[in-house]
C-alpha cells in the first residue's frame, strides 16, 4: 500500500491516472486551478480491466489493486470530495469512488456512457457532446501567468539569452502528423537565416519522441548559435523555454506541446501544420481559425497573441456546476 492510501485522512482531491504523464499533468493542471490538496492513490490494474477499463465487470472494486480496494472498502470518511481522473485507468477508478459519494470528473473521452462520472472535459476535436461534458481546445496544462513567472525564477539564465529568443519544441511524426526530416532541415536553415539578420538565441528541446536523425540535425545547426539545446539528458529546462520566449515554433504533432505553447504570451508558428489531419488537424484548424497560431514560413512575422487559458476557464465551470 502506498504512504498516501496509509494516512488516516485523505486529501480533499484525489489524482487517478494510470502514470503516464501526460494524464499524470492534466489531472494535476486541473486541480491546481482549483486550489484543492491531493492525494495520488496508486493504481494497480489486473487483467481483464487493465484492457477494458473503464467497463465495470463483477469484481471491479479489486481491479485496481489491493490498495485501491481497501480505500474502496473503508468508511465513508475516507472518500475524497472530489476525484479527478485521466485516462480509461482512472475513468474506472472515478468511477467506482463516485458510486462511494465521491464527485468525479473524468478527462479525456471514457469511451463508454459519461453519465457515470458528474462531468467529463473533452478535447473539442474529439466530438464528444453531451449535458456534463465540458469540451476544451486542446488539453489541460498549468502554464498561466504565475507558472510562468515560477519558471522563469528558476532559470534566469536563459533570460540573460540575447533577444529575440526563439523556442523550438521537436515532438515527433505520426500518422496525423507526418513531418518529414528534409521539411524539418528547411525549417532550421529559416531559423538560422532570421538569426543572422536580426539576432537573438535559438533553445530548442526534443521529446522522447523525436526521431534520432532529428536530433542529428538539430546538433549539426545549433552547434555554433547562442542559445542550448536540451538533448533529453539532464535537467530538462521546459518550463524555462516558455517563460523566456518571445516567439515559439512548434512541430504538429502533439496536442499537449501546442496547447502549453499557446497558453504562454508569445506568439507560436507551427511547421507543416497544413500535413495534419485527423483530430489534430482539427485542433490545428481551429487554433488558426482563432489566430492563435500562424504557419511556420521564412517571415515567422510578429503577430498580436492572446494567451490560451483553457485550463482556468474549465475549472471555473467545474467548481461552479458541482458547488465546490
Amino acid at each position: 500500500m502506498s504512504s498516501a492510501q496509509q494516512k488516516p485522512l485523505p486529501a480533499d482531491t484525489w489524482l487517478l491516472t494510470d502514470g503516464h504523464a501526460g494524464n499524470v499533468r492534466q489531472a494535476e493542471a486541473l486541480a491546481r486551478a482549483l486550489g484543492r490538496s491531493v492525494q495520488s492513490p496508486e493504481l494497480a490494474p489486473r487483467a481483464p480491466w487493465r484492457w477494458l477499463a473503464p467497463r465495470r465487470l463483477p469484481g471491479a472494486p479489486h481491479a485496481l489493486g489491493p490498495g485501491f480496494a481497501h480505500a474502496l472498502a473503508g468508511p465513508p470518511a475516507r472518500v475524497p470530495e472530489l476525484a479527478i481522473g485521466c485516462g480509461r485507468q482512472g475513468a474506472l477508478a472515478t468511477r467506482l469512488l463516485r458510486e462511494r459519494g465521491a464527485r468525479a470528473v473524468q478527462i479525456l473521452d471514457p469511451r463508454v456512457d459519461t453519465r457515470h462520472w458528474d462531468l467529463v472535459v473533452a478535447p473539442e476535436h474529439d466530438g464528444l457532446r453531451g449535458a456534463n461534458v465540458l469540451p476544451l481546445l486542446g488539453s489541460l496544462n498549468p502554464v498561466d501567468d504565475a507558472w510562468l513567472a515560477e519558471a522563469a525564477a528558476h532559470f534566469p539564465a536563459l533570460l540573460a539569452l540575447p533577444q529575440p529568443r526563439t523556442v523550438l519544441l521537436v515532438g515527433g511524426p505520426t500518422r496525423h502528423a507526418p513531418w518529414r526530416g528534409d521539411s524539418f532541415q528547411a525549417l532550421l536553415e529559416t531559423l538560422r537565416r532570421r538569426m543572422a539578420e536580426e539576432g537573438g538565441s535559438l533553445l530548442a528541446t526534443i521529446s522522447r519522441r523525436t526521431p534520432a536523425p532529428v536530433l542529428d540535425l538539430l546538433r549539426m545547426h545549433l552547434r555554433d548559435m547562442p542559445g542550448l539545446l536540451w538533448d533529453g539528458s539532464g535537467a530538462n529546462p521546459y518550463p524555462g523555454m516558455l517563460a523566456c520566449a518571445d516567439r515559439i515554433v512548434c512541430t504538429p504533432d502533439s496536442v499537449n506541446m501546442l496547447s502549453e505553447a499557446c497558453a504562454t504570451t508569445a506568439p507560436v508558428y507551427v511547421a507543416d501544420a497544413a500535413a495534419a489531419d485527423g483530430r489534430i488537424g482539427r485542433y490545428l484548424g481551429s487554433l488558426q481559425s482563432r489566430g492563435r497560431i500562424r504557419p511556420a514560413d521564412g517571415m515567422l512575422a510578429p503577430f498580436d497573441a492572446t494567451p490560451l487559458r483553457e485550463t482556468a476557464r474549465i475549472a471555473s465551470q467545474v467548481r461552479e456546476r458541482l458547488g465546490l
